[in-house]
């Protein structure tokens, strides 16, 4: 890495940056099905989930984790470092035999960066859908910033494409050569229709209250992985996508963003995006 590079992976995001506008929505957790499907559909990381994960019985706490830690990476100001050391460690000892019989490691670069691209460009997304498309010139600096991140997390520069031109060719590339369907995208396509999801920790109301409400969750987790993957990807994993499909979403894109422009900061951020933002 250059010097110039660790410099800039050193500095905290701040409130100038895209990220901060974008990263502290709740209305992520709508897009986090396609991310997690466009990770797992990648050989290694879907190796390394379905041998070292435990998302099926703690699904709950898996998803937290996961945004706490990206919250982390992009609010934390100094903590961002203690995540970026903290997620290195864990995947070390992620590797194994994949089922092609090819060796893995979750450090790989391939795969590290993989995971690191694909939340961007879930992000993006979802903005798209959910909230307000990102201008082009906002998109360029949000990559930018992503870039940055991923120098933090340990990949080097020349693992990351340099700018939005060169992430969106390598993006397609990835999707078109690389993606699979395998084990743990079913899995997961499973999971995310909430049949069999244990009621949530945070949950206030009894099981029998859960029970109704858990299959209308599953249909909008359903509706949204599916509806925001890249179609070329939708056809290769046999999923199903209607015109009807098409509008449904578009509509709860228009509720979600209607909702959005009436809830507060305090309710619509999440904790640690919201404190950061109030300095």
């Amino acid at each position: 890495m250059s010097t110039e590079g660790r410099l800039s992976a050193m500095t905290p995001l701040g409130a100038d940056s895209v990220a901060w506008q974008v990263v502290g929505d709740r209305r992520l957790l709508l897009g986090a099905g396609t991310a997690l499907l466009l990770q797992v559909a990648h050989p290694v990381v879907g190796a390394g989930v379905h041998d070292h994960s435990n998302y099926p019985e703690d699904p709950w706490g898996r998803l937290d984790r996961t945004i706490d830690s990206l919250l982390s990476q992009v609010f934390g100001g100094p903590e961002a470092k203690a995540e970026a050391e903290r997620l290195r460690e864990l995947h070390k000892t992620i590797k194994g035999v994949d089922h092609h019989g090819e060796r893995y490691h979750a450090l790989h670069p391939e795969a590290y960066r993989w995971v690191h691209g694909s939340t961007f460009w879930t992000i993006v997304r979802m903005q798209e859908v959910f909230v307000h498309p990102l201008a082009r010139n906002e998109k360029s600096r949000f990559y930018a910033e992503w870039h940055r991140l991923g120098l933090l997390l340990g990949l080097r520069e020349h693992h990351l494409p340099s700018n939005l031109e060169g992430f969106e060719a390598y993006f397609g590339d990835v999707v078109a050569n690389r993606l699979e369907d395998n084990h743990t995208v079913r899995e997961l396509l499973h999971s995310i229709t909430m049949r069999d999801t244990p009621t949530p920790p945070w949950w206030f109301l009894p099981e029998v209250l859960w029970r109704p409400v858990r299959p209308a969750g599953g249909n909008v987790l359903t509706l949204c992985a599916i509806g925001l993957l890249p179609p070329a990807l939708r056809e290769r994993l046999s999923l199903k996508w209607t015109d009807e499909d098409e509008r449904r979403l578009q509509r709860l894109g228009a509720i979600t963003r209607a909702a959005g422009k009436r809830v507060p900061d305090r309710l619509r951020l999440y904790p640690k995006a919201y404190r950061a933002k109030r300095g």
